[in-house]
Order: C-alpha cells, then sequence, then structure tokens
C-alpha cells in the first residue's frame, strides 16, 4: 500500500511528540510532516529525527507556512497552539495564535483539490466547571467555559471555526488532562485552581500518542468521522483531584496533602474537569488505551528522567520527603506558590481580589466559611449517580431520519429558533440559519449544534477588551433564556427568588 502523508503542528509539545513517535514507529506506512517554530530549543529536540521527517519551519499563524503543510497531506493533525498555564499570563497572544492557527488550518485544506482528513485535537476546557452532581459528562453536553480560561474560550473558538467550515471529513478529540512524566515540574498556582472534589478523566500521553498514530490505520471506518469524540484512558483513569494529589504526593515520596496545603488554598469552582459517560467510544473505535494500572502509572512518572534533578536525588535517596520529618518546609513553598502573584489563590484573598474570588469561591464570606481538612468533605463523587443533560432531541433516533422538525425542536430548547423552513432528511452537514433568544441569527450545521454543544457566538465570552464583539463571561445571562445551558447551570448556581443566580459578570479583560 501507498503511504499516507500526516501532517503534525505542536509536534514539539507533549501529545504531539508522542504522537510523532508512534508515527515513527510505523514510518513504513507514513510519511511524516511537522510544523515547528525555528528555535534554539526545537533545532536541538528534532536533530536526532530530522532524516525521518520533513519539517516545514514555520508559523502557525502565518498562512503560507500552512499552507506549505497541509498541501499533498492525507491526515492533518491540528494539536498545536498555546496551552495553560502559559495561556492564563498571555490571553491575547493565546486568542491570536489559537484562533488564527485554526482559521489558516481551515483555510489551507479547503483550498486542497483532495482535502485531507482533519483531526482537531480541542479540549476539556471547552466544558468547564462539573461539580458533582453534574461531574459525568459527554459530548453533545454546552458548551461553558470557565470565568478567566482563555485557552477554554480558544479552543471552543477554533473548534467551531474548523468543524462548522465545510471540511468534508473531520473529528474533534476533546483531550483531557494528559498525564506525562514531566507534569511533575509544573509549579504554577494553577495547582491551587482546582476544587478538591472535582474530578477528570486523565489520559495517559502514551494512549495519546497511540491514537495519532492509529486514526491514520486504514481499518478505520468511515462513521468515524464528522463526529465530536472525548479523550481519556478509562474507568480506573477517573479520579477525584484529592486522589490525584494522593497519587502524586505519594509517588514521589512527598508529604500527604494534609500536611502541606491548606484546605482553602484550593478553589471550590469555576474549573474544569469531568467523567465521560462516553469515554469508551473513542476506545472502541481507535482501541488506543494500554490499560495501565494507574497507581503503576504514577510510580514510573517518579522514575522518569525527566524529574527536576532536586526532587529527583530527593526520591530516589529517600533522604528527604519520604520520612515526612520536613512537611512544613514543602508547606511553606506551597504557601509561597499560593501567594503567586495574580494567579495565585492567596494572593487574591490578600489583596481582595473581588472577581477573582466571587468567580472561584462565590463570595469572601464562602472562602471564609471553608473548613479545616479535618472536618472537609474528601470522599470521591459518587460513580454510581449518574445524571446526563437532556440535548433536546430523540438521541435513539436513527441519524438518517433526522428532519427540520427536530432541529426546530431542538433550537426551542435552546431558547431560540431554527429559521431554515426545509433540510435534506438526514444531512448534518448543511449549514442552517438559527435564531437566538437575543435575536442574534448565524449559520451552523446540525452537527455543530446537536452533536458539538454548540450555540450562538453572542453567548459565548469574548474576553478581549477593544476587539469587535468583546464580551466578558456572562453565562448567568444565558442561563435565564436558553434550558438546554440553564439544567448546567442552575444546580451548580443556586437562584435567589428573583432568579438571580450566585454569579456575577466577569470581564477577564487583559489590562
Amino acid at each position: 500500500m501507498a503511504k499516507s502523508t500526516v501532517f503534525l503542528t505542536g509536534a514539539t509539545g507533549t501529545m504531539g511528540w508522542a504522537g510523532l513517535h508512534e508515527l515513527l514507529a510505523h514510518k513504513e506506512n507514513y510519511n511524516i510532516r511537522i510544523l515547528a517554530r525555528r528555535s534554539e530549543k526545537n533545532l536541538k529536540k528534532l536533530a536526532p529525527i530530522q532524516d525521518q521527517i520533513e519539517i516545514v519551519w514555520g508559523d502557525l499563524t502565518k498562512y503560507e507556512d500552512v499552507l506549505k503543510g497541509v498541501t499533498g497531506a492525507d491526515f492533518v493533525f491540528h494539536v498545536g497552539g498555546m496551552v495553560s498555564p502559559m495561556a492564563d499570563y498571555r490571553p491575547k497572544a493565546t486568542r491570536r495564535t489559537n484562533i488564527t492557527a485554526a482559521e489558516n488550518i481551515t483555510k489551507a485544506v479547503l483550498a486542497q483539490e483532495k482535502q485531507p482528513k482533519v483531526v482537531y485535537i480541542g479540549s476539556v476546557a471547552q466544558m468547564g466547571d462539573r461539580r458533582e452532581p453534574l461531574h459525568w459528562g459527554r459530548t453533545g453536553d454546552p458548551i461553558c467555559v470557565s470565568a478567566y480560561d482563555h485557552y477554554g474560550v480558544t479552543k471552543a473558538m477554533a473548534e467551531r471555526i474548523i468543524t462548522n467550515s465545510g471540511i468534508k471529513q473531520w473529528v474533534s478529540l476533546r483531550q483531557s488532562g494528559i498525564l506525562y512524566p514531566a507534569i511533575l515540574k509544573n509549579y504554577d498556582p494553577i495547582m491551587f485552581h482546582v476544587p478538591i472534589r472535582g474530578v477528570l478523566e486523565w489520559a495517559t500521553v502514551e494512549d495519546s500518542g497511540r491514537l495519532i498514530e492509529r486514526i491514520c490505520r486504514p481499518e478505520v471506518p468511515a462513521e468515524f468521522w464528522n463526529r465530536y469524540y472525548n479523550i481519556g484512558s478509562g474507568d480506573q483513569y477517573r479520579i477525584s483531584n484529592y486522589k490525584f494529589e494522593i497519587l502524586l504526593l505519594k509517588a514521589i515520596g512527598c508529604p500527604p496533602p494534609t500536611r502541606i496545603f491548606n484546605a482553602n488554598w484550593f478553589t471550590t469552582r469555576n474549573f474544569h474537569g469531568m467523567w465521560y459517560y462516553d469515554g469508551d467510544v473513542l476506545e472502541n473505535y481507535i482501541h488506543f488505551r494500554a490499560n495501565e494500572p494507574i497507581e503503576d502509572y504514577f510510580k514510573k512518572m517518579a522514575k522518569s528522567d525527566t524529574l527536576p534533578t532536586g526532587l529527583k536525588i530527593a526520591v530516589r535517596s529517600k533522604l528527604v520527603y519520604a520520612s515526612y520529618l520536613v512537611p512544613h518546609i514543602v508547606k511553606l513553598a506551597m504557601y509561597a506558590m499560593a501567594m503567586s502573584k495574580e494567579h495565585g489563590t492567596q494572593w487574591w484573598i490578600r489583596h481582595n481580589k473581588q472577581q477573582r474570588i466571587s468567580a472561584y469561591y462565590g463570595s469572601l464570606e464562602a472562602y471564609k466559611a471553608i473548613k479545616p481538612w479535618s472536618e472537609t468533605d474528601l470522599s470521591e463523587p459518587s460513580r454510581e449517580n449518574i445524571v446526563l443533560l437532556d440535548h433536546g432531541y430523540d438521541e435513539n433516533k436513527p441519524m438518517e431520519d433526522f428532519t427540520i422538525e427536530d432541529m426546530q425542536k431542538a433550537a426551542a430548547f435552546r431558547g431560540g429558533k431554527c429559521l431554515s423552513e426545509t433540510m435534506v432528511k438526514g444531512d448534518w452537514d448543511t449549514q442552517l440559519e438559527w435564531e437566538a433568544a437575543n435575536g442574534e441569527r448565524f449559520m451552523a450545521t446540525p452537527r455543530l449544534i446537536l452533536l458539538g454543544g454548540h450555540w450562538a457566538p453572542s453567548d459565548m465570552p469574548w474576553p478581549y477588551e477593544g476587539e469587535e464583539n468583546c464580551r466578558p463571561w456572562h453565562w448567568d445571562e444565558v442561563a435565564k433564556h436558553n434550558p438546554f445551558f440553564a439544567q448546567l447551570w442552575a444546580p451548580l448556581h443556586d437562584a435567589d427568588e428573583n432568579n438571580v443566580y450566585d454569579y456575577h459578570v466577569f470581564d477577564g479583560w487583559e489590562k
């Protein structure tokens, strides 16, 4: 069989690097092409394999560079872009990079006489806060990016650009948190932005790399394409944030979280993460999971050569942390992180940053009411009590039987209308005209709305001051006119007698 040409962006990043090496492990099947910035770091990193791949030295924000990579490709994997925590510090650069890259990929693919298949890597961050009892989720649930999450905003917008563009064959794979050895280097105040009883279904970097290569195999069925999927490593990787801390700290010989953190350093809301009710759908198509026990995986990470030198010595010698003799020293270092300027949770409290406090704790009073560890519920959210959101249409109905009446019903459940009067029965890919409750009219495919969970562009925040269509995070207003969205919002943000949610409008402007 002729080799497939695979174009990969983000090849020097975490998921892209794993995918690149999986492709190289089967290089008899592929011509591998990547896009990379010509930096000293990338030159050094790619030097050992530069003779085995084609490198397009360039930039995702430059169309001509992207076009070089796309032209003649059979598969385009768009993995690259700016990610957290860097995205938290450079919101406008994140917006410029991630949105422009999606536009360039789309334009370049549509310019091809023979279009490649496009795989977009989205993010669980698009789905926002999914605390108990809504901690089980699936594709098609409402897009709901948490306040101040510029990465999540740009990933949701980029997904919309690519999957609503008319590209013939695409998939959007919403990546979860990736477990990889270098995660132990991530010493940033974002570590405290997670509610301690929040959940996440993690994906290992090895599983993520295998996923990229196996999607390119000829046995992948045609029905796989033009859908949204969640990436996760399966049931045993569905854990609470508290269990994640337990596993990570134990793996590196550190004292447990109750000895080195205060409970109120962690936020109580406004992050992201959920367990995937539909998590096995992607696995059943692609078979990418290794199913390695999660405890073994954390032990393997701790033995990795990617650990910082000092931590590596401490872990392997077991002279420092394993004895648990110095938790107070570790706690001082952790407190310094919680006090970090701008993004540290305790810095918000110390400097009375009211919008941040309100977004992540509800209020200053709610923060002060947080109980010490000895009185904190550290149990794992229920695996049996599964609350699924209504998507506003008959999900048991064969897709080929859907008509304009199904679209009208779905639109009404979103507080709007489907203005198109006709559609070809079972046609999910031709754009229809829709109208939101605020009167905004927009064009979108049934796939984007019903399968992707997107709705009106004006509902989405666009928190970039001075730019066209600048909008704050205003999910409480959206919930008042959109029943589809309200079923997610209301259980997590109690309304008062005037139907005012315990949430505010957050600007998020970059100063």
